[in-house]
């Protein structure tokens, strides 16, 4: 798979919906969520206040998991255990008082 044949798997009109990893046992899809408005539909940029949120392979029972502060990088590569009942995301702080 080269990426060059994207499927939408979300009608949100709220969101901009990106990175969706589908657990091992193929029953669950995770994404990062962005609010309409923070970004825009091409872009997935850190720094947001942004939503983890889960649905069935199927689309049904789409929910919110978590609410934080990241963006890129929080959701990157599929990160779900081999059991499909948990998965990794990074969470972090913005702190402009450190100079590059």
């Amino acid at each position: 798979m080269d990426g060059s044949e994207q499927t939408q798997i979300t009608h949100d009109t709220e969101w901009n919906n990106w990175f969706p990893h589908i657990s091992p046992n193929g029953k669950k899809v995770v994404f990062l969520s962005y609010h309409k408005g923070d970004t825009t539909p091409d872009a997935h940029p850190a720094d947001k206040n942004v939503e983890i949120r889960i649905m069935d392979q199927n689309g049904e029972n789409l929910r919110s998991i978590i609410r934080l502060f990241g963006g890129q990088g929080t959701l990157n590569v599929n990160s779900w255990a081999p059991d499909s009942d948990t998965f990794a995301f990074v969470s972090y702080q913005y702190r402009d008082d450190l100079q590059p």
